[in-house]
């Protein structure tokens, strides 16, 4: 009798745009499929692209779901920070130090810029917190979006006047060329370093969140501000801490994005800065292991889109992430790792 009366629940979630939500997917995974049967060693190489990509979107979209975590503000600047700080990274590099070449010493002076590099996109960010966004905490939720947003062009405007208006390239200092090759797939070593740097970070940003005074702090904010103001937590100092971090993954992102293609640009932060804000919402956003996730997969979807033999081509890769994204935010609004909220009324 149960599963009799339980049918019909069955076939109204099967509804016309359920139907071919699910058609769509399966059909990807057919095209996968297709392609690593074809082009096994290509298919491999162009993971590994991907995945490279995925670390520094991952960088980037811990900002977003740090943010939104905790006052729920979506902030649209954060791309335009990640920029500012490849444009920061690598005039200190280059410019100031006059590093120009790959070598041990140059690569230990790379690490110290990275560091350097985090700090001034963590100061910036708890600045333009102070700043743009605490006034507007209590204020109706489109004035601080708007804010954001106008905060946004303002970092474009000092990277157009900083770096100019054209695409300016960099030398890069990490190590050229192939670490090691398996089964004809070459792995590179800027891609294995970039990889290599970004697990440490988000392991540590994980712990932090977790296993710190500061981080129980954070997530004692984030569920319910009042009651953690009333139990003793400075509000004001664990949001202006939530900012910090954003920053400095921001900033690590932005030194190993630009060795990573070797050029900077004003408005690099404006494209990336929007895959990463959707790595963040397809992941879940608000959830740190959601927005890695989430940023993996758009890069590996851009690079097997970009690099396959049987695709549609780069002019197609944003339409391809965000078609990919309405599929799944269809069968799960909050996400791939987000969890179903329900609103205080």
């Amino acid at each position: 009798m149960a599963a009799i009366e339980a049918r019909p629940a069955l076939v109204a979630r099967l509804t016309p745009t359920n139907l071919v939500a699910l058609g769509l997917l399966v059909a990807l995974a057919g095209w996968l499929v297709w392609n690593f049967v074809e082009a096994p060693t290509q298919f491999m190489q162009v993971t590994s692209i991907g995945l490279t990509n995925g670390a520094i979107y991952a960088l980037i979209a811990l900002g977003y779901t740090l943010v939104y975590g905790i006052i729920e503000l979506i902030n649209f600047a954060h791309g335009d920070l990640f920029m500012l700080g490849s444009v920061f990274g690598m005039h200190l590099l280059n410019d100031w130090l006059g590093v120009v070449d790959s070598s041990f010493t140059s690569w230990l002076v790379l690490a110290g810029v990275v560091v350097v590099t985090m700090g001034f996109c963590g100061t910036i960010n708890v600045g333009i917190e102070r700043v743009a966004y605490r006034p507007l905490r209590h204020a109706p939720k489109l004035a601080p979006l708007i804010t954001a947003i106008g905060v946004s062009f303002i970092l474009q405007n000092i990277g157009l006047l900083w770096n100019g208006e054209g695409q300016v390239g960099i030398n890069r200092v990490l190590p050229s060329g192939t670490a090691f090759t398996i089964g004809g797939v070459h792995i590179a070593w800027v891609s294995l370093i970039i990889v290599a740097v970004t697990i440490p970070l988000l392991m540590v940003l994980s712990w932090v969140v977790r296993h710190t005074r500061q981080g129980k702090a954070m997530r004692a904010t984030a569920q319910d501000s009042d009651a953690a103001r009333l139990m003793g937590i400075d509000v004001n100092r664990t949001i202006a801490f939530t900012f910090a971090l954003g920053g400095v993954m921001a900033g690590a992102a932005g030194v190993m994005y630009a060795q990573f293609t070797t050029t900077t640009r004003w408005d690099a932060g404006f494209q990336l800065g929007l895959v990463a804000f959707t790595a963040a919402v397809l992941g879940g956003i608000g959830n740190l292991q959601g927005a890695v996730l989430g940023a993996v997969l758009i890069g590996l979807i851009q690079a097997l889109n970009e690099g396959l033999p049987h695709s549609l081509g780069a002019e197609w890769s944003q339409s391809l992430v965000f078609s990919i994204l309405i599929l799944i935010l269809v069968f799960r609004p909050e996400g791939l790792l987000g969890q179903t909220t329900q609103e205080k009324v």
